[in-house]
């Protein structure tokens, strides 16, 4: 099972893993990516919130997700 979709997350960016009982917290941008891998968006979806939600660029973005989808797999999270 995708472990992203075990993940608990909460309003204020903190995350808990029930899996290894590990918690972290993210930022508005990490806790809007969380929650659209979670419900399944496609990486394009995501990039488009992050356009609309944190007034960006298309590039800013696709490097915001590239960065933060690197430190989920640094994880073992995906």
């Amino acid at each position: 099972m995708d472990r992203i979709s075990q993940l608990a997350i909460n309003e204020e960016g903190f995350v808990f893993d029930p899996l290894t009982g590990e918690s972290f917290t993210v930022n508005q941008t990490g806790l809007l990516i969380l929650k659209g891998l979670k419900e399944g968006k496609t990486e394009e979806e995501i990039v488009e919130e992050i356009v609309e939600n944190f007034e960006v660029s298309k590039d800013e973005a696709e490097r915001d997700l590239t960065d933060f989808i690197e430190k989920l797999r640094s994880y073992r999270l995906i």
